[in-house]
């Protein structure tokens, strides 16, 4: 299914996201400033756009991988998740896992986002639940070898 996501520039320095290459889930978001993300810290990094999703649909922040790998910089709350009703500026949270100080600069990659259709439920408060194989098996429960 294709969506129409309508995107506004807000800054000068702001780039439209679009996709890197033809099929790629994630829409690339750039930086509209430069910042230096201090190692072992966080910084909250601003993209200069506003978007209006499609109905029914969010939007995850997640991570560049080739960030994540060379310099250990990361999307603190990935995925972040944007609302079908958030009118306000797209910023991301970068955390540097670094050793060394990485500075962000204007119309860096620095996030990648993803529409994603979001299902409608119902809340049915209920006594029991159904048994299943797994049922109450958590963290590790299912080994680390075949």
């Amino acid at each position: 299914m294709t969506y129409n996501l309508k995107i506004k520039l807000i800054n000068e320095d702001a780039l439209l996201p679009f996709q890197a290459n033809k099929g790629d889930a994630g829409l690339d978001l750039f930086s509209t400033e430069e910042k230096v993300i201090k190692a072992g810290e966080a910084e909250l990094i601003n993209t200069g756009i506003v978007i209006e999703l499609p109905e029914g649909t969010e939007a995850q922040v997640r991570p560049r991988s080739g960030l994540a790998l060379k310099h250990t910089v990361t999307v603190l709350n990935s995925p972040g998740t944007i609302d079908e009703g958030f009118r306000g500026k797209i910023k991301v949270i970068l955390i540097n896992h670094g050793k060394e100080d990485f500075k962000v600069e204007k119309q860096m990659r620095i996030a990648q986002m993803v529409i994603a259709p979001v299902a409608k439920v119902n809340i049915i408060n209920v006594d029991e639940l159904t048994n299943t194989e797994r049922g109450e098996g958590g963290f590790g429960s299912s080994g680390l070898s075949k």
